[in-house]
């Protein structure tokens, strides 16, 4: 299938040639479709499968197509990073159309505010927002939602992980009844079955299946206490000449402390976390983005919102507690068909955390021993089926 095939209308075919768009991602197959049919849709696909394009391309070529001085449909994320990667890709589509967009989040100053205050006032067509950030503008009475004819929940999930299902109800209950609602979760489980059952009427269902990791990611794992980690990172970073890296903590003050260690040992390093000011998580992203940081360090947050080609390496630096977490995290690199390194540090307490990961990709990754000169590694261990522990065999590699 071609987008060519698709009841797309002239203007938008013209955006998607000017892009270079001509195949359609399987979730963009099977979703389009069904809304452009006007149905509402819950779709379980995880980043990287194209599902923005998958819910922006037929809510714009609904729009375009009559006018109105209203919001005339929300996008709601949960993350600022997230937000402005929708806002970006909504530009790009919609060049050639006359439909307008609003990034909503929070964090900046009070001119960033009445910006925002204006363009809902004025009647942007599509509204992309944190949870939060609109609340605050429905709070000031700056926000007429009753034109609002589609709404789409992208990684609710997530956003339901960090709290914001109560947000999205109050959000929700503003907006018209008679309205097409759009549901995308990189995972379904029972709580997002029962979330949606709330806010959407008579859905279809797209599953995409969780996707392996891409065959071009080298996937490795060391074993490491936790004192031995930076000095391993160090070794790992100064072993190759690394242009570009993601490193994943498993909290925000670990990434902090760990951009505080890295600096001291002379990398040019950045942490992105959620005490930092709007503008500064900004700088630090336009600056991983043009290279001129080469190692960024976040946690899982950023493991669904940053697309960013060149990637070569991603370090857990922590094993993710979700197995479908380190899906998303290894994805950041090796993207566009290039190749990428994955290695992870697997403490003396992760062993039964790593082997879920390693049911789900059902791959046995390569483990290793931290170099001799930094002492033991731990054993690595997995429970067994009667709550014990027990070794497990695994490929020491060479000792530096």
């Amino acid at each position: 299938m071609k987008f060519h095939d698709l009841n797309f209308s002239d203007k938008l075919l013209d955006g998607l040639d000017a892009m270079g768009f001509e195949n359609p991602t399987p979730i963009q197959e099977q979703a389009i479709p069904l809304i452009l049919e006007g149905h509402d849709l819950i779709a379980c696909a995880q980043t990287g499968t194209g599902k923005t394009a998958a819910y922006l391309l037929p809510m714009l070529n609904k729009l375009h197509q009559t006018e109105s001085n209203k919001v005339r449909a929300m996008i709601i994320a949960p993350t600022r990073e997230l937000v402005l990667q929708i806002d970006q890709q909504m530009e790009g589509f919609a060049y050639f159309t006359p439909v307008s967009s609003i990034p909503i989040y929070g964090g900046g100053d009070g001119i960033v505010w009445e910006q925002q205050k204006k363009a809902l006032k004025q009647g942007a067509d599509v509204v992309i927002g944190t949870p939060g950030r609109i609340i605050g503008h429905m709070n000031s009475l700056n926000t007429d939602f009753s034109g609002v004819e589609v709404l789409i929940l992208d990684e609710a999930d997530r956003m339901l992980d960090m709290g914001f299902q109560e947000d999205i109800l109050r959000i929700v209950n503003e907006l018209p009844k008679t309205r097409q609602t759009l549901l995308f979760s990189a995972t379904f489980p029972p709580k997002i079955r029962a979330f949606a059952n709330t806010i959407l009427n008579n859905p279809q269902s797209v599953n995409i299946a969780i996707s392996k990791p891409a065959a071009n990611i080298v996937q490795q794992a060391y074993l490491a206490y936790d004192n031995q980690k930076t000095g391993l990172l160090s070794k790992l970073l100064k072993s190759s000449d690394f242009q570009s890296a993601i490193i994943f903590t498993s909290t925000k003050d670990k990434a902090k402390q760990l951009e505080r260690e890295l600096k001291r040992l002379k990398f040019e390093t950045a942490a992105i976390h959620s005490d930092l000011e709007q503008k500064e998580r900004e700088k630090i992203m336009l600056a991983f983005r043009n290279r001129q940081i080469p190692f960024l360090i976040g946690t899982d947050i950023i493991s669904r919102g940053i697309d960013v080609d060149g990637i070569e390496l991603v370090v857990n630096y922590d094993v993710p507690p979700d197995p479908e977490d380190y899906i998303h995290r290894i994805g950041r690199t090796a993207r566009a068909e290039k190749n990428g390194i994955a290695i992870t540090f697997i403490s003396d307490k992760d062993g039964f955390q790593f082997k879920r990961i390693e049911d789900l990709i059902e791959k046995e990754i390569p483990k290793f021993n931290v170099p001799a000169s930094m002492g033991e590694s731990p054993e690595y261990k997995t429970r067994d089926q009667k709550g014990g522990w027990r070794k497990k065999p695994f490929n020491k590699g060479k000792r530096n």
